[in-house]
């Protein structure tokens, strides 16, 4: 089965969570720029004019749609890189995905998930592992 994981996280470290992302693999992603908050409800904060409150954050959303098998390594990675131990580092959200079309080659499934040089083609260790091709007419 396939996977979508969706992270929200501070916007300022978009740039280290990618890089470790590729890192371990995925090289497939999507982000978003949105807005928002938590349970904290936004922040407080002081001027010359007094104080107010900013209820929505800027923060960013990744999306991944990966094997079952690259989950928890996958979010592991992000919880590691977002994380900055404060209030408002965000949330990981893991969502079944019933199928996955490439709309250029039609693959369905794994084979449309699937880039040379990705999390599924890498073994245990970082050895690549070998993919038959089967030619088409």
């Amino acid at each position: 089965m396939t996977k979508k994981i969706e992270a929200i996280f501070r916007e300022e470290k978009l740039n280290v969570v990618k890089e470790a992302l590729y890192e371990i693999g995925i090289i497939g992603m999507n982000v978003t720029e949105v807005r928002g908050h938590g349970r904290q409800g936004g922040i407080e904060l002081s001027g010359r004019t007094g104080s107010y409150r900013v209820d929505l954050l800027p923060r960013v959303q990744l999306n991944i749609i990966l094997s079952d098998r690259n989950v928890e390594k996958t979010i592991e990675t992000i919880q590691q890189a977002a994380q900055t131990g404060s209030i408002g580092d965000g949330l990981i959200f893991v969502y079944p995905v019933d199928d996955v079309i490439r709309i250029r080659t039609g693959e369905r499934g794994h084979d449309a998930l699937t880039y040379e040089g990705d999390i599924d083609m890498l073994a245990e260790g970082g050895a690549k592992v070998e993919v038959q091709m089967q030619a088409t007419d």
